[in-house]
């Protein structure tokens, strides 16, 4: 795996909706040689932006081309319902789908849920952009049904949403040509999946030698003794005292019975 020598940096893309400023951050403090670029891009162009090589992997939404792109599945979003913050289904903590029967429901072209049928009645016309679509809400035309991360980043103070606990969810994904696993690839794989930068996976680490592996096994010391196999010193000089005093109880208790040997022998004088 080699990285392009004409690549000065990391370029990752990203859909509406993701933030991919944690693992910015992250990429940042462990290589900060090299620049990670952003690079936004609609939905429906993210899969055309990886193949051509204008961004090295990219925060996409599922699904992807399985064939020529590999992901890794990151999250799966909440699904809501953006409306007015008087209308009546701000009443409840959550809704279904059979709450939007009678509304109107906007289904912006650039939707990203994969609707077979949305729910409610259609609008005449399909706005263009999910930007669109919040400015139809926001003018009581109709509803909106999105991921919760795009009702937040179109935010507007006169608009609410509740979660809508049986719609189509969208996902989040990590995505690359399966044919350009780079290393500065592998690097942001490990970062997103939370690897500590001295994991094993991802870049093959330099391994020590093995001779320096057995000479810090043979300076590393046994339990209670200063080197491996070796009486401990206390045992040495308690063991060194005990066999001199023993040897020094032998040579007294000689001298004591010669000199009583002695005295035996010695003739009495007669009276």
């Amino acid at each position: 795996m080699t990285d392009s020598a004409d690549s000065p940096s990391f370029r990752l893309a990203y859909v509406p909706g993701v933030t991919p400023a944690k693992w910015v951050r992250v990429w940042e403090q462990r290589s900060p040689d090299v620049p990670l670029t952003l690079v936004q891009v609609e939905p429906a162009e993210a899969s055309d932006v990886l193949r051509d090589g204008r961004a090295d992997a990219g925060l996409v939404r599922l699904p992807v081309d399985r064939t020529v792109l590999s992901a890794i599945p990151l999250y799966t979003e909440t699904t809501v319902a953006v409306v007015p913050k008087d209308h009546v289904i701000t009443a409840a903590e959550e809704i279904t789908l059979d709450d939007l029967a009678d509304e109107v429901v906007l289904h912006p072209l650039d939707d990203v849920l994969g609707w077979e049928r949305p729910p409610g009645e259609p609008a005449f016309e399909r706005p263009a952009t999910t930007a669109d679509a919040i400015e139809l809400v926001a003018a009581n035309i109709g509803v909106l049904v999105v991921p919760q991360s795009l009702a937040r980043l179109h935010h507007r103070r006169d608009l609410t949403y509740r979660p809508v606990t049986d719609a189509p969810q969208s996902s989040v994904a990590l995505s690359w040509p399966e044919d350009a696993t780079t290393d500065l690839v592998e690097d942001f794989i490990g970062i997103v999946r939370g690897r500590t930068v001295n994991s094993t996976r991802g870049r093959t680490r330099p391994q020590p030698e093995k001779g320096a592996e057995q000479g810090t096994a043979r300076r590393k010391p046994a339990a209670g003794s200063r080197t491996t196999g070796t009486t401990p010193q206390g045992a040495r000089s308690g063991g060194a005292r005990s066999g001199a005093a023993k040897s020094g109880g032998a040579r007294g208790a000689a001298a004591k019975g010669g000199a009583k040997g002695a005295r035996r022998g010695k003739p009495r004088r007669r009276s």
